[in-house]
């Protein structure tokens, strides 16, 4: 269990703090923990906020992962070409390891850290504070909008547009405030399994069949066709930035996993849920991204599943239905507790279930699930509202403050050796890197966004046309 905050963290190694605090055991998974350097005295009377396991990490780390972003990888790949596609998909891969990595090895050294706010302070100050607080709150309510939607063309397609979209979205805002609502993530964790089985069984159904059919759904029908899919595309800055954009936020699940971690029993052991969570997500990227976008060419949907005819886009629709519903309930629960963890640090409704506590947690999904709806309604153009979150907040928060990171709990070393200026290097590089993909990406997004909005005459928003293509 922990001990209360350490003032110089960052002069202990893991091993004296584990120490010190009392940690539980690597494999004493059922250690309990009274008391926690984030939300304080845990007791029978309130929620448990340190009850998720290891295998249950890996799980949650995967379904924040895996489910908009998969959908949108055919797509980057016909902008980029097959080859630069992969290149680029295993970069960000290797980079975006590297940052959740260093989410675990800073909780370790600073537990009391719950979110990126708190590496904000710890960097920059109260501007870091502010900052990085705003980002995080903004990125996860625009992931939940991108949710609603991502629900919405599901209904739509399984209904083949059964009622007016702006209901269906109405829907999808509903029940995510409902599930989003269960007050940890130890509780929400079989969500999580469900969740991510049944929109990898919907992704690898789609997958499966592009193999299998005669030509994709958007094809001619008539005549002889061939795959006309690219090795390497042609693609305009605009275009070319804005599918990279894309590709990490399939990525950009980096921002949650300091959450995710606050909440194990045993944060000694998420670096062996992550290495399966990125060695699984990677393989199922690369997979279903190469597969769908060699047989489609230039005719896959985006989203993915809907490029295999209409009869599996409705079964494949229904099957991911789940996933969807649980990407949504997550991305919705993250910024409300964030929210809520920061309204009521060091406070008995923190960790009571008192009447504030409940009305203040209710208030604090309800308006989360309010403002991403309104966004949901208001920017109805999948691809663009990924590229665009992935572009301007997920990048900032996957790259940036991880280098950042390294060099604070490192840059005072006194023994400077070789693997110390590589991994200054290293850490420098993230930095810029992300810093260029932020800003460049967020411009070829926005740009890409009132394209879309000119070519539909700028009629999309809170609009009852189907935006699954189905009818």
């Amino acid at each position: 269990m922990h001990s209360e905050k350490v003032t110089k963290s960052n002069e202990l190694t893991p091993a004296q703090r584990a120490s010190m605090e009392g940690e539980p055991k690597v494999g004493d998974i059922e250690a309990e923990v009274t008391h926690d350097a984030v939300f304080g005295e845990i007791t029978e009377d309130g929620p448990n906020y340190r009850n998720v396991g290891w295998v249950g990490t890996a799980v949650l780390m995967m379904k924040t992962q895996i489910g908009l972003g998969v959908l949108s990888i055919p797509e980057a790949f016909n902008v980029l070409g097959l080859i630069p596609g992969i290149i680029i998909l295993l970069s960000i891969a290797c980079i975006t390891t590297w940052s959740n990595y260093m989410v675990g090895v800073f909780k370790l050294l600073h537990p009391e850290v719950y979110s990126l706010d708190d590496v904000g302070r710890m960097l920059f100050g109260r501007v870091g504070l502010w900052c990085f607080g705003a980002a995080y709150t903004l990125y996860w309510i625009f992931v939940a909008g991108s949710g609603m939607l991502g629900l919405s063309i599901a209904l739509n397609a399984v209904s083949l547009h059964g009622t007016c979209t702006a209901v269906f979205v109405a829907v999808a805002a509903i029940a995510g405030f409902g599930l989003s609502s269960i007050q940890t993530l130890g509780r929400i964790t079989w969500l999580a399994w469900v969740g991510l089985s049944t929109i990898l069984t919907a992704i690898f159904t789609v997958t499966i069949a592009v193999g299998v059919q005669d030509r994709p759904a958007d094809a001619p029908q008539d005549g002889p066709w061939a795959s006309d899919y690219k090795l390497f595309g042609n693609p305009s800055f605009e275009e070319a930035i804005s599918a990279v954009s894309s590709l990490v936020f399939a990525f950009a699940g980096t921002t949650a996993f300091f959450a995710i971690v606050s909440e194990m029993r045993d944060p000694k052991m998420y670096t062996r849920s992550l290495l399966i969570c990125q060695s699984t997500v990677t393989a199922t990227y690369i997979i279903i991204g190469t597969v769908v976008y060699y047989f489609c060419g230039s005719y896959v949907a985006s989203p993915a599943l809907g490029s295999a005819g209409p009869l599996v886009k409705r079964i494949a629709y229904g099957l991911a239905l789940p996933g969807l519903l649980v990407t949504t309930t997550l991305v919705i629960h993250l910024p409300a507790k964030f929210i809520f963890v920061r309204m009521w640090t060091g406070s008995r409704h923190l960790v009571e279930n008192t009447p504030t506590h409940w009305i203040s947690w209710i208030g604090c999904t309800l308006g989360t699930t309010v403002i991403a709806y309104v966004i949901a309604s208001a920017i109805p153009v999948f691809g663009g509202l990924i590229s665009l979150i992935g572009a301007l907040l997920g990048t900032f928060m996957s790259f940036q403050p991880m280098g950042c990171m390294w060099l604070y709990d490192n840059w005072c070393k006194k023994e400077r050796n070789l693997h110390w200026h590589w991994m200054v290097f290293f850490s420098v590089f993230v930095i810029v890197s992300g810093t260029f993909l932020t800003i460049a990406g967020t411009y070829g997004s926005i740009v890409g966004i009132i394209n879309s909005y000119n070519e539909s005459g700028g009629s999309a928003a809170w609009s009852c046309a189907d935006n699954s293509n189905s009818v």
